[in-house]
């Protein structure tokens, strides 16, 4: 039988491995997204020109990247040409989806489209809908914050796109990794990172407020 100090000894290990375990799984960044869990879906939202775009819409794809940016964040403006470059980079089966959640006027779909016509976005840029309940359903917390879907459509990465806000910098890509990793059947190294970006800007809950 175990003396009382084994006990409390053994319970401390476990409780080290759990906590450990869990650290390796994911989900230590984000509060609501767990790697492995399936994707938030969305349906819906409009891009400039008022067209709609849905998860389903993208069902040929087996990797879907979703990037949360904007127009007035400096750190999603510099993740924009690297986002083009890496959509043209990217297998046919893949695509991002780029969402802005901010309900500021730089961040109108009317800027959106000045954006859009200024970089040639290679990929779609739509804009969440009025309770911002896609990015709120993902987790998201910063622009840029980006999530690789793998063709089961669960989250095998989520976090920042490379290793270093600063293009010149930054010496691993963890999209491109994840990306790979997923077109063949796998896990990547690295599930998640810190997101470096601007606060998203959530609209405040006055019914909350009120309680």
């Amino acid at each position: 039988m175990l003396s009382r100090t084994s006990s409390i000894a053994l319970c401390a290990a476990a409780s080290i491995l759990v906590v450990s375990g869990n650290l390796a799984i994911a989900g230590k960044y984000n509060k609501t997204l767990s790697i492995g869990d399936a994707a938030p879906a969305w349906s819906d939202l409009k891009d400039p020109a008022g067209k709609s775009h849905s998860l389903a819409d993208l069902k040929d794809k087996e990797v879907v990247i979703v990037a949360f940016i904007c127009n007035t964040c400096e750190y999603a403006v510099a993740v924009e040409d690297r986002l083009n470059a890496l959509q043209k980079k990217l297998d046919a089966k893949c695509a991002i989806i780029a969402i802005n959640p901010n309900k500021v006027e730089g961040d109108s779909l009317e800027k959106m489209a000045d954006k859009i016509k200024e970089k040639s976005f290679q990929f779609a840029y739509v804009h969440d809908d009025e309770m911002q309940a896609t990015a709120k359903a993902f987790g998201a917390t910063r622009t840029p914050e980006f999530f690789v879907l793998n063709k089961e459509r669960k989250v095998v990465y989520m976090g920042a796109l490379d290793d270093n806000p600063d293009e010149a910098k930054a010496k691993r890509n963890y999209i491109s990794e994840a990306v790979d990793a997923a077109l063949a059947g796998k896990s990547p190294e690295v599930t998640e990172t810190v997101a470096i970006g601007c606060t998203v800007r959530y609209l405040r809950d006055r019914r909350k407020k009120a309680e």
